[in-house]
């Protein structure tokens, strides 16, 4: 007669489920499964056959190209410190710690990291007193050789990786406590997003359950029941996902869940409340949840700046005629002032002074931008109309970047009184004050992705803020230098300028 534990699993097991992602069916449990925890070894070893390939090969290609001799003593002391010298370097980067979560890190490195090893390998040898007998050609054979099949095994490695997570030899199966269906269903939608393959969710587990059901998972039982599929070894991990569970439960729970080999996490309530809106990382031995982050900080504030002056030093060298031509028709096509100087919300919400050259006519100027600019807008002037559509009144902006006001790119500054519809933007769209934490830009994602010009509806504001976060978030100088090659297309072709 079976125990009320064993049925409960026993039911569980045996009755397939519909449900997309779920792993209630019989398990084999004859077959070898691993987690995802298996990705790093298998890169190890990955990396330990393409280092004993190198070496026939790299001697094959020698013989082919040189007729000198090699020192067999010196070559294997050359090829012993490369190959050691790689993994070591390897190792302290933790390449070969990832799972399926971080399959990707890493790997942009592995060929610099080959560069490395030999000329530390070249370095003993020199050190040893061998270098006159090390052939620089062998050396420089062997690191083609090798940064080659590295390059080769990579997608392959992936790839396997990948059919055995997708056919269940590599398998985490997860069982969640406490049966709080919001919870749940933010948890999932957010692994969902990961594309984790290896995931199989058993179901809920809850000794005081409020529902019958959580988000098409089967209720297991209790404590009870989740300790018999530990020790039966068909659970890897329990997720508690109980908002504001009284730590002393808690700590009961995990206190039973340690006599049994199972790994036990606990998702904290803010993780779901802010998802997704934040990413981990540790202070110390402490994990933050990070909602903002600077970008520019340290080096990458310096590599901007000097792109900044760089590329604008040059341009308003290069442009400096064609702002002379159009400062004139500027001048002599209406009266007023050559530039319009406009108060704009820049780098921590501080003001600044932004140039452009006058598009309107003078005593119809909008300083604060209460009004949006439209098509056929009586207060642009003929030339104005020319110079918005080509976006030739933004080049005196080039001075606000070598100024240290604005950047090259970046998300563009909005005027004090700007509105979408009948709402200021920083009331219209969530997440809008964000878009502060760096300098703004004479051109942005958002500019080249097709939201410029007239921002009508709140949809397409949202759309350009997005964009702006994006920028943000994914920020380097090869996205820079592409937005500003972009920037050219957009001009000509993009009819919502005006």
């Amino acid at each position: 007669m079976r125990s009320a534990g064993e049925s409960a699993v026993t039911a569980l097991t045996d009755r397939p489920s519909s449900q997309s992602g779920l792993n209630t069916g019989a398990f084999a449990r004859h077959r070898i499964r691993f987690t995802s925890n298996i990705a790093g070894p298998i890169f190890f070893v990955a990396d330990l056959i393409c280092l004993g390939l190198s070496v026939p090969l790299s001697l094959i290609a020698y013989r082919l190209f040189f007729a000198d001799r090699l020192v067999t003593s010196v070559g294997i002391f050359a090829f012993s410190s490369a190959g050691a010298t790689y993994l070591l370097i390897r190792a302290s980067r933790h390449a070969y710690n990832r799972t399926l979560v971080n399959l990707f890190e890493h790997e942009a490195d592995s060929v610099i990291d080959a560069l490395a090893a030999v000329l530390i390998a070249s370095a003993l040898v020199w050190q040893f007193g061998m270098i006159e007998n090390l052939s620089r050609g062998i050396a420089i054979l062997f690191l083609l050789s090798f940064s080659a099949l590295l390059l080769a095994s990579r997608p392959i490695v992936r790839g396997a990786v990948r059919y055995l997570a997708g056919s269940g030899s590599i398998e985490q199966r997860i069982v969640f406590y406490g049966a709080d269906p919001a919870s749940i269903a933010m948890i999932r939608r957010i692994i969902e997003l990961m594309d984790l393959p290896h995931l199989k969710y058993l179901g809920v587990a809850d000794d005081r359950p409020k529902v019958k059901s959580v988000d098409g998972l089967k209720m297991i039982g209790g404590l009870d029941q989740v300790l018999e599929l530990a020790r039966q070894g068909e659970l890897d991990q329990v997720l508690f996902c109980v908002p504001n569970m009284p730590p002393q439960r808690l700590h009961a729970i995990v206190e039973e869940l340690s006599n049994v080999s199972v790994d036990v996490a606990v998702v904290p309530s803010e993780a779901i409340q802010l998802a997704p809106d934040y990413r981990v990382h540790l202070l110390g031995q402490l994990p933050v949840l990070t909602l903002w982050q600077r970008p520019f900080r340290d080096i990458n504030g310096l590599v901007k700046r000097g792109e900044d002056l760089l590329i604008a030093g040059t341009a308003t060298a290069l442009l400096s005629p064609v702002m002379l031509i159009v400062g004139l028709l500027v001048k002599i096509s209406s009266p007023g002032p050559v530039f319009f100087v406009q108060p704009r919300i820049g780098f921590n919400n501080e003001l600044i002074r932004v140039l452009k050259f006058r598009t309107m006519f003078a005593d119809r100027s909008d300083l604060k931008a209460e009004q949006t600019t439209t098509a056929n807008d009586p207060r642009v002037t003929p030339i104005g109309r020319w110079l918005r559509r080509l976006s030739l009144d933004e080049l005196p902006q080039l001075l606000n970047v070598i100024k240290g006001d604005m950047s090259l790119v970046g998300p563009r500054p909005h005027a004090t009184h700007m509105k979408v519809g009948e709402r200021y933007y920083q009331d219209a769209v969530r997440g809008y004050a964000g878009r502060h934490r760096v300098k703004p830009g004479i051109t942005g994602l958002a500019q080249v992705k097709g939201v410029r010009g007239e921002i009508r509806t709140i949809e397409r504001a949202k759309l350009r803020v997005e964009y702006d976060r994006k920028y943000i978030e994914n920020w380097s100088v090869w996205l820079d230098l592409g937005i500003l090659l972009a920037t050219f297309r957009a001009v000509l072709y993009d009819a919502d300028a005006y």
